[in-house]
This record gives structure tokens, sequence and C-alpha cells, in this order.
């Protein structure tokens, strides 16, 4: 037991100095970006106006964190670790289901851990590093399931676990995720995602193709490709065309307006303001980090400005798979917090 100890005190150890190496570069170069135009300054009020599950604590977090505002990631990360549970989980407030939403919030923990020299921060991203090597539960090939209990695969773990599991320096089990998801939930045909996996019945609980979930997906493999370092070449080439899949396959369906329809492949379903800002998010980073075509600005762009059609006088990006059950359109954290995703990956881009 003395030995396990020791082991996970080296690789937290280990994991932090590599965050330090690689990641803090990147996010230093994002503190310094333009200030927030009036519409970012509202979205970002309405979105802190919105009470947050623990993923949409930690989506909001990583949005603030890409704008660079330094002291409300900070703010925001010391109350995800007020709501850590005993076992690691950061953010929870909704009970004990959750198992990948949570480590959503790491990152933000993590900075914040560094830019404030407070060692139980530090602490507090350790421990939700070690729930998720040792203590998740998993299908028998080591795949996090998205809950307690119910032992199911969902799209939304593409975003969750692996980046932070790779922003800690575990490449190797961030990319096993990111595989084992890709094998469970991908449609050989259509190149999408079905939106839940039973392992217990061994069927699609949800067998759609959830233009949010695909968002997620998309958004979440580019969050761990901009994380790998460029010695793994071979690795950041594979995630990279992985991405370009799942885009190519979302863009057969985008509407002449820019936006999507909620079940991407069903004109029936509502139309969703989200999946745009979150594709756009994650063409904007692949353009600026040239893993991605040029080409694909134009549908990136479209997607933007169909963003800002949906922005009210107060900041509310209207339209998005709504909060509290997303199965209609209204707003959400999530689609507030992937607006200036979106506006941090522009600016970004457009940086000389």
């Amino acid at each position: 037991m003395n030995i396990r100890k020791n082991n996970l005190v080296i690789i937290h150890a280990f994991s932090f100095v590599l965050f330090s190496m690689i990641s803090m570069a990147r996010l230093q170069a994002e503190m310094t970006g333009p200030e927030p135009s009036d519409t970012v300054k509202k979205v970002i009020n309405a979105m802190l106006s919105m009470q947050r599950r623990a993923w949409e604590q930690g989506v909001a977090s990583q949005a603030l964190l890409e704008l660079g505002e330094k002291d409300l990631v900070v703010l925001m990360a010391k109350d995800a670790v007020v709501n850590q549970k005993k076992d690691g989980r950061l953010g929870l407030n909704e009970g004990d289901r959750p198992v990948t939403d949570p480590a959503s919030n790491g990152e933000p923990v993590l900075f914040a851990a560094r830019v404030t020299g407070d060692e139980s921060l530090k602490s507090a991203a350790g421990k939700m590093l070690d729930f998720l090597l040792y203590k998740s539960p998993k299908t028998p090939d080591g795949i996090i399931y998205h809950n307690y209990i119910e032992n199911m695969i969902w799209v939304d773990a593409f975003y969750m676990a692996p980046p932070f599991l790779a922003i800690c320096g575990h490449y190797d089990e961030a990319l096993k995720q990111i595989n084992g998801y890709r094998k469970i939930l991908l449609d050989p045909q259509k190149k999408l995602y079905y939106h839940m996996w039973d392992q217990d019945r061994m069927i699609y609980s949800r067998k759609l193709f959830w233009g949010v979930g695909n968002g997620w997906a998309a958004a979440g493999m580019t969050r761990v490709l901009r994380t790998l370092p460029e010695s793994m070449s071979a690795e950041k080439k594979q995630i990279a065309a992985y991405i370009k899949e799942v885009l190519d396959a979302c863009l057969k369906y985008q509407r002449e307006d820019g936006l999507f329809h909620d079940i991407l492949d069903d004109p029936s379903t509502f139309i969703d303001t989200n999946t745009a800002q979150m594709l756009a998010y994650t063409i904007f980073r692949g353009v600026k980090g040239g893993w991605l075509d040029k080409s694909y600005l134009n549908h990136g762009l479209k997607m933007r400005k169909a963003a800002y059609r949906k922005v009210d006088q107060f900041g509310l990006v209207l339209g998005v798979c709504g909060a509290p059950n997303f199965n209609k359109p209204g707003t959400a954290t999530e689609g507030q917090a992937f607006f200036l995703l979106m506006e941090a990956a522009y600016n970004d881009l457009m940086r000389k």
C-alpha cells in the first residue's frame, strides 16, 4: 500500500511538472488577449448568473481561462474545490452519479494552483486525477463510464475526462479513452457519434446523432490535441484525422443559416445554436494549429455569425440545447461557455 501511495505521489508530481512545462506557455499566451467586447462581457455576466452543475462549472471555467479572465478562473476553481467529493470528484453539487463530468474542472483548478501557489488547490487537482486513474468505474477494456450505477458510455465524456488526463501528462491514458469512446459510439457509415451506449444491455440507449454530442467529441479531441507534445506527432496526426472526420460528417448537415438541427440528420428536430459554436471553436483552433485546412474557415465564420445573431440584449445565447433537461431550445451555461470558447479561439486565430 505504501508503494502504491509513493507511486501516486511520483505520478502527481510528474504530472504537475509536465503541466507547467507544456501547457502554461499556451495559457500565458491566452492571458494576453484583447479586451473583451461588450457582447462578450454580457455573455460572461449572463453565464455567471446561471446555476451550475459539475460539467457546467468546468466548461465555464475553461471558457474564462481561454479568454484570459484569470481572477474569475481562480474563483471558479476555488468553488469547484468547495464542492469536491472525498473521492476526488470536483464541483459535484448534484448527487453522486457523475463520473467524468467533474474532471472538466481539473485544468482550471491546476491553473489556479499555479498562479496562487495554493497547495490545497494542487492537492484537489491531484485527487481528481487519482479518481480517474484508480477509482472511476470502467468497462472491461478500461474505458471510463459517464455515471455511476448505469454503466453507460456517453459521447459527452470525450470532452470531460481525456483533456484533463492529457493536461496532467497522462497522454496514453487520454488517447486510450478517446479510442475507446470512438470504438463504442462511432457509426462506421455516417462517421458521426451516437449519444449513449448501455454496456449492461449491449445496446445504444440513445441511438441518435445528437449535434451537441458530436460537438463535445470534436471540441474534446481538440483540447487533447493541443496538449499533446510534439514528440507524439503520429498520435497528433491521428487525433487530427478523427476531428476532421467528425467535422466533415457534421458539415453535411449545416443549414443555410449556419446552424444545425438538434439531431443532425433529423430536420424535424429544433434548430440548435450550440452545435455551431462548438464546431466553430474546433475549426478556429484547428486552422490556427495548422492541422486543419483553411478552407474550413468559411464554415466556421458562418457559424460564428449565426451565433452572434442569437445573443440577446442581456447576453443570453438563445436557442441552445436548453437546461435543465437539454431536450428543447433554451439557455444553458454550456451554451454561454461555448460562445466564449469560440470567441477565444477566433481571437487567437486573428492574432498576429
